[in-house]
């Protein structure tokens, strides 16, 4: 990348537009050079609802940018934290009878598994592509054995999809404010290569909880693997609460923030008092059922994105890392304590209760990504105009 050469960022998720402006420096270190939050218009329950919207507060704000910083960006690199992305993890194999594995052969097999998941998966489109795992004569290997001699060679690979009608409407988007897609980056992604630079891990669970929605991904040997969205979030704690209990979400919210992170031990005879009865009339619930309520629905939400899940089963191993953030502070602060002790229920497994990333680091990390790869990645993201097996091969063997 060149230096000085401002690039654009804006990563699209529900609740927010945010635009970021990087250029390295002659060290090659990316400096933030202007940054912009707009929340989310045109877009509900992971779908874009309204073109014309979004392309507006996308077209507003980078002419906003380019008039403070006196520069016309003709691309941008996309952040994507919208959308249910779907994630196929499929195998290949070469017969060798004993001789060489060669390029040629993983090339057919590299070749048969993209075949095999754009026939399968005509309606979406790739943005992604891990090597996962790889084996010569049932040993895995770290890097490709090419030149070594055996009889049977596997190689799996990980492929994320997006939708081709949510492709187009993100292209329609940026081409009304004349900007090519340089790179679409999930995330996700990013956020695990965040996580693995600064922990020096390789394999874990990043698990994230935001008040309407929830995901999971899984990162193995520092390739993405796997990947689940879910329709719910903490704010489901708060509903279950109002329905059994009778009572307003200020009520709840005054009760947590003023005295249960003060008394976590409440018997049956502490009610709430009839302070907290400001907008409605006074009744007698108990403090230890409202906590109750939250526990236990807590305890659900970790068995169904985690203990329970049967679409990980594949990936579970002992002592495995999990990273958990818990996007409303109030149940964080509150519960904190009972989401790690549910999670770390999960195969012997540690788990870490994290912040949520800054847009600086999030910013540099997916610019490393866009410019120089990643380490497991099989190919470049999309907008690059050679074959797809020719992209691959340059990632794989340079």
């Amino acid at each position: 990348m060149q230096t000085n050469n401002p690039n654009l960022f804006v990563e699209i998720n529900d609740l927010n537009f945010i635009f970021a402006v990087g250029a390295y420096d002659e060290n090659q270190n990316l400096k933030i050079l202007e940054k912009i939050t707009i929340q989310s218009e045109g877009i509900q329950q992971n779908r874009f609802t309204n073109i014309d919207n979004v392309s507006e507060i996308i077209i507003t704000n980078v002419e906003l940018i380019e008039k403070k910083l006196k520069y016309v960006f003709k691309e941008v690199i996309i952040v994507l934290d919208i959308f249910n992305f779907s994630c196929v993890n499929i195998s290949g194999f070469k017969k060798l009878n004993g001789s060489q594995v060669l390029k040629e052969n993983i090339s057919y097999i590299l070749n048969s598994l993209k075949l095999a998941v754009t026939e399968n998966e005509q309606q979406k489109t790739i943005l992604h592509i891990f090597n996962s795992r790889s084996a010569l004569d049932g040993v895995k290997v770290e890097n490709l054995p090419i030149g070594l001699f055996g009889d049977f060679y596997n190689h799996e690979l990980t492929f994320f999809l997006i939708r081709n009608n949510d492709l187009k409407n993100i292209k329609k988007i940026f081409n009304k404010s004349n900007l090519s897609i340089k790179n679409i980056i999930l995330k996700n992604f990013s956020e695990g290569v965040q996580l693995i630079n600064k922990n020096s891990i390789e394999t874990f669970f990043k698990i994230k909880i935001n008040k309407e929605t929830s995901n999971i991904t899984f990162f193995d040997q520092s390739s993405f693997r796997y990947s689940e969205h879910f329709n719910f979030g903490t704010n489901i704690i708060f509903k279950d609460i109002v329905k059994i209990c009778s009572i307003e979400n200020e009520i709840i919210f005054n009760f947590l923030s003023n005295e249960f992170s003060n008394n976590r031990n409440f018997d049956e005879n502490n009610y709430l008092e009839e302070k907290y009865f400001t907008k409605s009339r006074f009744r007698k619930i108990r403090k230890k059922l409202i906590i109750d309520i939250a526990i236990a629905r807590i305890e659900e939400i970790t068995n169904i994105i985690l203990n329970k899940n049967i679409n990980i089963q594949s990936f579970k191993q002992n002592n495995l890392k999990i990273y958990v953030t818990i996007q409303d502070k109030l149940i964080s602060d509150s519960f904190s304590s009972n989401f790690k002790s549910y999670f770390s229920n999960y195969e012997n497994s540690e788990t870490n209760l994290i912040d949520d990333f800054e847009v600086d680091s999030l910013i540099i990390s997916t610019a490393q990504i866009s410019t120089y790869g990643w380490k497991k990645e099989a190919i470049p993201i999309t907008q690059i105009k050679n074959s797809l097996i020719t992209r691959i091969f340059k990632s794989i063997f340079g």
